[in-house]
């Protein structure tokens, strides 16, 4: 894991995958400065192909996360640590997370 720093937000990314651990709300602080969608800067299509692994550690504590979908975009999917309480993004899913759109709309209402 690399640190990144935007705004004095300090995220972790993967090195190899470039999917982003996020501590305790940083992601949510993140999503709503402009800008920060540069953090993300992974491959989405390498992204989905991550987000077929069923069981992901934690890259903190090593303990399975469990995998949830945004509330307001529920075709992201990503993975939450109970220990932690981070979530990691796969490549891509973060800039998505962040910029909601008529596209997402209509992708939300094929997964109802």
């Amino acid at each position: 894991m690399e640190k990144v720093t935007f705004h004095g937000i300090e995220v972790d990314r993967c090195t190899k995958c470039r999917g982003i651990w996020f501590d305790r709300l940083e992601k949510e602080a993140l999503k709503r400065l402009e800008g920060s969608e540069r953090v993300d800067v992974g491959d989405p299509k390498v992204g989905k192909e991550y987000n077929k692994i069923g069981k992901v550690k934690c890259p903190r504590c090593k303990t399975q996360m469990i995998s949830m979908v945004d509330a307001e975009q529920p075709h992201i999917r990503f993975e939450v640590c109970v220990i932690c309480d981070g979530s990691f993004l796969d490549a891509g899913e973060f800039k998505d997370y962040k910029e909601e759109t008529l596209l997402d709309f209509f992708k939300d209402l094929l997964l109802r």
